[in-house]
């Protein structure tokens, strides 16, 4: 059996690991190989819109600095939201000290099984690859390769201000797309609350959108948010006052560290 003192010791080592894992914050992972290449032209007319469903990338801000993930970093839209550090590297069509760009990922590169992985199906699983905006893409190799070589690695993204919620939906349904996520910069669990009422749990539709099938209306309305990666989760009260409309973006005070 074990002693008083040993138990307490133990129980403040549980009360520092959870405090720990509540406060998880995000931090830059290891490089990795992989390849990039480019859509759209130099206005980035064609990034815009997108499987994450940010819209116009300019009005939420995530502009040009943006990539389409392949399937195994997009991972059925948890991956939406998530910067990464990117380099050309080992490729003559780099450019000279081989800078470093960042990036946001807001569409999905899907895969296309009528080309060879290796030839054109630059996408296709298992393949880790980056479909970047031409302007990004031109800020580190000559635009003309097509396909360059990158080493790359996740970082945490830095965002000003609160997380945004982009609502849709109907009096039944509630859409709310989460944009402007700082830290890990995904999303993984939603909940909603109207007024004082119980949170209800919201289930994951696409992208950075998550919906649930309730009448909330007429009273203001606060989210609970937990990251996908870290695990840590924000409570963003009173987001949207009660009378709230849809078609509308509301910003809170809270984001993720």
């Amino acid at each position: 059996m074990a002693s008083p003192s040993t138990a307490i010791l133990a129980l403040a080592v549980a009360l520092v690991c959870a405090a720990t894992a509540a406060n998880a914050r995000f931090t830059a992972m290891q490089w990795t190989p992989a390849h990039a290449t480019f859509y759209g032209d130099e206005t980035a007319a064609e990034t815009m819109g997108g499987a994450c469903g940010y819209g116009n990338l300019y009005a939420t801000g995530y502009g040009t600095d943006t990539a389409a993930l392949s399937t195994t970093l997009f991972k059925d839209g948890y991956g939406c939201g998530t910067c990464y550090q990117i380099r050309c590297a080992s490729s003559p069509w780099c450019y000279r000290g081989s800078p470093v760009i960042t990036v946001t990922a807001t569409n999905l590169c899907p895969p296309n099984w009528a080309q060879d992985s290796n030839n054109g199906g630059w996408c296709n699983p298992p393949r880790t690859h980056f479909d970047l905006s031409k302007p990004a893409f031109m800020r580190m190799a000559q635009w003309r390769a097509g396909i360059v070589p990158v080493m790359y690695r996740r970082v945490p993204c830095v965002r000003r201000g609160g997380l945004r919620f982009a609502l849709q939906g109907n009096p039944y349904w509630l859409l709310a797309y989460v944009m402007n996520v700082a830290g890990a910069g995904d999303v993984a669990e939603m909940s909603v609350r109207s007024g004082r009422g119980a949170w209800v749990r919201m289930s994951h539709n696409w992208g950075a959108s998550f919906q649930a099938f309730a009448q909330l209306g007429g009273r203001a309305l606060s989210f609970k948010v937990t990251s996908y990666t870290t695990r840590q989760t924000v409570v963003a009260t009173n987001v949207a006052p009660a009378n709230w409309c849809l078609g509308l973006t509301y910003q809170a005070r809270v984001n993720f560290s």
